[in-house]
């Protein structure tokens, strides 16, 4: 017979009983801060998480009907689709796979809207998409759309999320997308009309490389990476230790290769104000060409 007996700390469920588990896609873990949030509260917060201002991707349709007028958007170009034209092995089933998981059939979209009434041409990368990598297809939706702007004289607003660059399963085909939409933005320089490029984390590679580098006034979110090759990448290759914040937006900000720090509930605003001052008031346009802030740190806050 035992004289002491450990007491249980807890009462066990009967086996009967059940431990009731959460829904699927109620609740997230923040990959910043490590807090949990409901998906309800970064939505309705813009995709940033409420608790430590982590920005996640913003989806495509979100982030339409964000920047511009309700009802407005009429997008163009929608059934342009990918091929395989190099036989790469297995790219048929990653385009199908993105497809069925993004209900669209390439990674950019393209469509006419309007801005506080102002008329655009606006288009968007969608991250969902093989990362929202530029193949021919992104690449000739951006030069139409490009060329829309140029026919319709009105500006061109482009967000971009590409973390992969140039879609290697295309080869060369890939890799020409940076020519020619760098010639098609070029063309609407030379007639005086605004190109507005926005870029978001990240924005990397061919797609940093080529149109979202090339606006006349480029306004990225907070904290986004921006830049060609990934830091790890420069690291192993010049064999440094790069600078803290590198490639990050409030970094090239500092050095003079973007114009501005805007937080993604202002976008709408600024995106406003600027369209107004560049284009629909056409005194400023007196100035040939934007040249950039020249002074310290300029960000839009809240």
């Amino acid at each position: 017979m035992a004289w002491f007996k450990k007491k249980n700390r807890f009462t066990p469920l009967a086996k009967n009983e059940k431990k009731k588990d959460l829904p699927s896609g109620i609740w997230r873990v923040c990959d910043q801060c490590g807090e949990y949030v409901t998906n309800e509260e970064i939505k309705r917060n813009l995709f940033i998480c409420p608790k430590c201002d982590f920005y996640y991707t913003h989806p495509v349709e979100d982030r339409l009907r964000h920047i511009l007028d309700e009802g407005s958007f009429m997008e163009f170009d929608e059934r342009l689709a990918s091929k395989n034209p190099l036989d790469f092995d297995g790219y048929d089933q990653k385009l199908q796979q993105a497809q069925k998981k993004t209900g669209r059939y390439e990674a950019a979209v393209t469509g006419f809207g309007k801005m506080d009434g102002m008329a655009v041409i606006a288009g968007v990368l969608d991250f969902s998409f093989m990362g929202g990598s530029m193949g021919s297809v992104v690449g000739e939706k951006f030069a139409r759309a490009a060329e829309r702007a140029l026919h319709d004289s009105i500006p061109l607003v482009i967000v971009s999320t590409g973390g992969g660059g140039a879609r290697m399963q295309e080869g060369m085909l890939s890799l020409m997308q940076m020519a020619k939409t760098s010639a098609a933005i070029s063309r609407l320089k030379k007639e005086g009309i605004p190109y507005i490029s926005v870029l978001a984390n990240p924005t990397m590679g061919g797609v940093a490389a080529s149109y979202a580098a090339l606006g006349d006034i480029i306004v990225a979110e907070p904290y986004a990476l921006i830049g060609f090759a990934g830091p790890r990448v420069i690291e192993q290759t010049i064999g440094q230790q790069l600078p803290e914040g590198f490639q990050r937006s409030e970094f090239l900000l500092q050095h003079g290769m973007i114009d501005c720090i805007v937080e993604r509930p202002m976008i709408p605003t600024v995106l406003k104000h600027l369209l107004r001052h560049a284009w629909y008031n056409r005194a400023s346009m007196q100035i040939p060409q934007f040249t950039g802030t020249t002074g310290g740190v300029y960000a839009v806050t809240k």
